[in-house]
């Protein structure tokens, strides 16, 4: 196993902490270190979504045990979500690397200034 494998098993491993603590999903800890390992934009995104897809199916069954899952808004969400991904993945085929890792990061602290100041 290289160090490369071993990386990401431990990156899926606080990535996995963090989704199903924060609900985030993960891609916003997964895209920075894909792009770090050199993937472009689209192809770290593309690929973070089915590790996501792995661990949200495992934080779901987590939180199903707990009762701590709403399933009719989870599946309205999820609806929107659909049209959602399928306008974004064709967006970011129009944006470079170079520029999503702007965009990207402005979204970040975007959100953490909100947290941050949030009541």
């Amino acid at each position: 196993m290289n160090m490369n494998m071993l990386l990401l098993i431990a990156s899926g491993i606080v990535v996995g902490i963090g989704a199903s603590f924060t609900g985030l999903g993960g891609g916003f800890l997964m895209i920075p270190i894909l792009l770090f390992l050199g993937y472009s934009a689209q192809k770290a995104v593309g690929t973070s979504f089915l590790a996501i897809l792995i661990i949200s199916t495992s934080a779901l069954i987590a939180h199903n045990k707990l009762s701590n899952v709403d399933y009719k808004i989870g599946i309205l969400l999820g609806l929107g979500g659909i049209i959602g991904a399928q306008i974004g993945a064709r967006l970011v085929e129009h944006v470079s690397t170079a520029n999503f890792k702007k965009i990207f990061a402005l979204i970040l602290i975007g959100l953490a200034a909100y947290l941050f100041v949030k009541k």
